[in-house]
């Protein structure tokens, strides 16, 4: 027997969905990470882009634990002296919800090319309507 060895042709993609309403914005991102980077495929393989399509719904609803609201900081930088921004989560969660399961999952996805291709199968809605509706029938 040879050991089976997947290409971008034989990866079947499936599409996953994911409720984020009143769950921990870590626990949902792990279970998205994992489903991005195919790792719950037995024929999953790191230098090949083997995972799923991942639709997650009511980000806006997701909960942080502790005090991460007011005190946890999302920080950038415009590479101007004085250009530090900083946005706590309960301000980003106003300005754009997504952005947070973005962080999130982009931290827990390898570094190298195949994280942008990876990133791109990941659709995040702030409420529970969203248009793929006719891959899960």
């Amino acid at each position: 027997m040879k050991t089976f060895n997947p290409t971008s042709s034989t990866v079947i993609r499936k599409w996953q969905v994911v409720d984020a309403q009143n769950n921990s914005v870590g626990r949902v991102a792990t279970k998205v990470a994992e489903w991005l980077m195919g790792k719950h495929k037995p024929e999953f393989a790191r230098h090949v882009d083997c995972g799923d399509h991942v639709v997650v719904i009511n980000m806006g609803l997701a909960k942080f634990t502790g005090k991460k609201e007011e005190q946890k900081l999302y920080a950038k930088h415009s590479g101007y002296p004085g250009g530090m921004h900083k946005t706590t989560v309960a301000q980003q969660k106003i300005k754009d919800s997504s952005q947070i399961m973005i962080h999130a999952v982009s931290g827990m996805l390898p570094k190298n090319k195949l994280r942008d291709l990876m990133l791109k199968r990941l659709h995040i809605y702030a409420t529970d309507q969203h248009p793929y509706g006719q891959h899960f029938k």
